[in-house]
């Protein structure tokens, strides 16, 4: 399986996302879509919608498993290439280092060219939060904050699904993932309905998200030549200034690095909405951070491949 994960993380860092390839992902989200409808249909009231929330997590969650299990089962009939073959290209979907640089470097290369509204334009693609009016620091601050907490459900809580139970469970947790990112909203229509995807998206990051605050992050930095001590001291002291449970802590060991601040006031379809800042604002968030950003996030892909390997081995050699 390991033969299979070093292959789909290079294959990975060879092409990134192509529109043209079909990718889970869409697939996922179509099924959402789909099954919102319905459960809209049939459920009614905060209750009802909450079981339908709970149906909804249920049902896409187990179908991302048991497609890809399906997959896998069928390639092994036609024997061991075509197995793995189908794994490779499996997990190679589930990861996004490549795709996650070639976006943020978008925002980047048209902050260093001062085109401020192809900025906006370019972060609108990888944010909620409106754009239209941005400052390049805060162009440059939302793509900070997007590599900093696209790393953890992006990469490394893929990585470490797939070592526990390989393609299955990964795509199980890129579903968990999809469904957060169309329903898990707190806002007047997704409160009730996903409610269940949220929380459970909270649990399956809940420890990768601590491992990368803690450990991957600091250790990146360091190697990067940026500060490992930086790191854990924003982590040690603003990681909870976060809504989330789990992104503050990517977020605190960027900003740590990095010498930089993040949150602060968002807008979100023209209202409002301030965020407990994390960090010290000793630098004005400039282009060059998010290329700090962008290393900081190579290293750390493979720092978490790296770890998560050698304990798969020790445990496998244990048990």
């Amino acid at each position: 399986m390991l033969y299979d994960l070093a292959a789909a993380f290079l294959l990975d860092l060879a092409l990134g996302d192509p529109r043209w390839l079909p990718h889970p992902v869409r697939m996922l989200g179509w099924l959402i879509a789909r099954l919102e409808g319905l459960i809209r249909r049939a459920f009614h009231g905060e209750w009802g919608l909450r079981l339908g929330g709970v149906l909804l997590a249920v049902s896409v969650v187990s179908a991302g498993y048991l497609s890809a299990w399906l997959l896998l089962q069928g390639a092994a009939r036609l024997g061991e290439a075509a197995y793995h073959a189908v794994d490779i290209v499996l997990l190679y979907t589930l990861l996004c280092t490549r795709s996650l640089d070639l976006e943020a470097r978008q925002v980047h290369t048209a902050l260093v060219r001062q085109d401020i509204a192809g900025a906006r334009h370019w972060l609108s693609r990888i944010v909620g939060r409106d754009t239209q009016d941005l400052t390049p620091p805060e162009v440059a601050r939302g793509a900070v904050e997007t590599v900093a907490e696209n790393l953890v459900d992006g990469i490394i809580s893929p990585l470490l699904f797939i070592l526990i139970g390989g393609a299955p469970l990964g795509m199980a947790f890129k579903a968990v993932s999809t469904l957060d990112s169309m329903v898990g909203y707190r806002n007047e229509r997704y409160r009730h309905l996903g409610w269940a995807s949220a929380r459970l998206d909270d649990i399956a990051n809940w420890i990768p998200a601590r491992l990368a605050g803690w450990v991957i992050i600091p250790l990146a930095a360091w190697l990067t030549g940026l500060s490992l001590r930086g790191s854990w001291r924003v982590v040690l002291r603003d990681s909870k200034n976060h809504s989330s449970p789990n992104s503050g802590w990517s977020e605190a060991a960027f900003a740590g690095a990095l010498g930089i601040q993040v949150g602060g006031t968002n807008y979100y379809f023209g209202k409002p909405v301030f965020k407990p800042t994390i960090g010290d604002g000793a630098a004005v968030i400039a282009p060059e951070h998010i290329i700090g950003a962008i290393r900081i996030m190579y290293v750390s892909s493979v720092l978490a491949l790296l770890i998560g390997s050698g304990l798969w081995l020790i445990i496998r050699g244990v048990f």
